[in-house]
């Protein structure tokens, strides 16, 4: 234990308040995106336009996220500074992890949108069709893992074994996430599918 105690600093607070925002958004959003989906809580907010309800729920996971990412850098702060990784690989492999990471963020939300990217299909905004170019041929949830992969070059660049821990507690939390989240939204889609079925069959 004494060991571990020289890598991770649990009597930080800085490292749950960290921990507590990772886990905060996702279940959040989606107990929040189901409500909408259900009872159009947001979208009444806004005199039922829809739009407007999920450009503010945008504003709300955005500006969360930007907290979240300032409380893991606090934590990284606080914890202690082994070096993880010989040079040149200590700059070359987080920068890397970094650039990836952020690729796959910054183009799933290009290819998605705005309404696509922050729950929209909840609010009864549904895409056309399925994207599968890329980062969505290389991965099915890539600003997941590209996120994942942006704590990870955190923890590297620098240099806290502390921020490791945290990765692979963010990927925990997004794994259990994604199992809400994926059934859910498909349901939603295989709704949207049948519905054309169903009148079809009135009209015969």
């Amino acid at each position: 234990m004494s060991s571990i105690s020289t890598l991770v600093d649990f009597s930080q607070k800085s490292l749950y308040l960290s921990l507590l925002s990772i886990s905060f958004n996702p279940t959040a959003w989606n107990i929040v995106a189901q409500n909408e989906y259900h009872k159009k809580t947001i979208t009444r907010m806004f005199g039922g336009n829809a739009r407007n309800g999920c450009y503010f729920l945008a504003v709300m996971i955005f500006s969360f996220g930007i907290l979240r990412d300032h409380l893991y850098q606090r934590a990284l702060e606080d914890q202690p500074r082994v070096h993880l990784l010989p040079e040149p690989y200590a700059t070359v492999v987080p920068a890397a992890l970094f650039l990836v990471g952020q690729t796959f963020v910054i183009t799933s939300t290009w290819a998605l949108g705005i309404t696509g990217t922050f729950l929209g299909d909840y609010f009864g905004i549904l895409m056309d069709h399925r994207v599968e170019g890329f980062p969505f041929n290389v991965l099915r949830d890539p600003m997941y893992v590209g996120s994942t992969m942006c704590f990870a070059a955190g923890a590297l660049w620098y240099e806290r074994p502390a921020g490791l821990l945290v990765t692979a507690y963010v990927y925990v939390v997004y794994v259990i996430a994604l199992r809400f989240e994926g059934p859910f939204t498909d349901m939603i889609y295989s709704t949207r599918a049948a519905q054309p079925q169903n009148e079809h069959k009135k009209e015969l």
